[in-house]
């Protein structure tokens, strides 16, 4: 088993959710850390636990992340991070996984898959350290986290969709 940490500095979750039924907007969390236990060996006995700052959202409207922040949204006052926990991790072919785990969102735990692709092969940095990196994608439902804030159109439909598309990229740094 190797140990690796999730490196802030390179790593970030973007979300991507449909406004007023016409485009999508889309935004992220710059803030993410988390520890991930890998076996090449054996994927499946593999863990992951990842923590994102829910204050560190940004979507390039600051009257927009203030809304997100309030607890319209995420409440951030309330509940400051989003976190994963793996329960399983099932190879699905080179270098991709499925990680069954539990996303706690606004105060709400829920069972979500995340579709792990490319991870690559360990490289060494300029300073000697090891790293690796992946790509997880995701869609949820808001309304299963408690963030049912919407507002109906007057030419039919809401201003927020309810579908929200998740991808986490990583870069993995082993542990001694």
């Amino acid at each position: 088993m190797t140990t690796y940490q999730i490196d802030p500095a390179h790593s970030s979750a973007q979300f991507k959710v449909r406004h007023m039924m016409i485009a999508n907007v889309k935004g992220g969390f710059d803030k993410v850390s988390g520890t991930v236990n890998f076996d090449p060996a054996n994927p499946s006995a593999s863990t992951v636990e990842a923590t994102i700052d829910v204050a560190s959202i940004s979507t390039r409207d600051e009257q927009r992340d203030a809304h997100l922040k309030s607890p319209d949204f995420f409440d951030v006052e309330k509940f400051p991070t989003i976190s994963f926990k793996s329960k399983k991790v099932i190879p699905t072919g080179d270098g991709s996984f499925t990680v069954v785990g539990d996303l706690t969102i606004h105060g709400v735990t829920k069972e979500v898959e995340l579709k792990v692709e490319e991870l690559t092969e360990e490289t060494k940095d300029p300073w000697g350290n090891m790293r690796r990196g992946a790509s997880a994608k995701t869609r949820l439902h808001r309304k299963d986290f408690g963030m049912s804030f919407n507002m109906a159109l007057e030419a039919g439909g809401f201003l927020v969709g309810e579908e929200v598309d998740l991808t986490i990229d990583v870069e993995l740094v082993r542990q001694a």
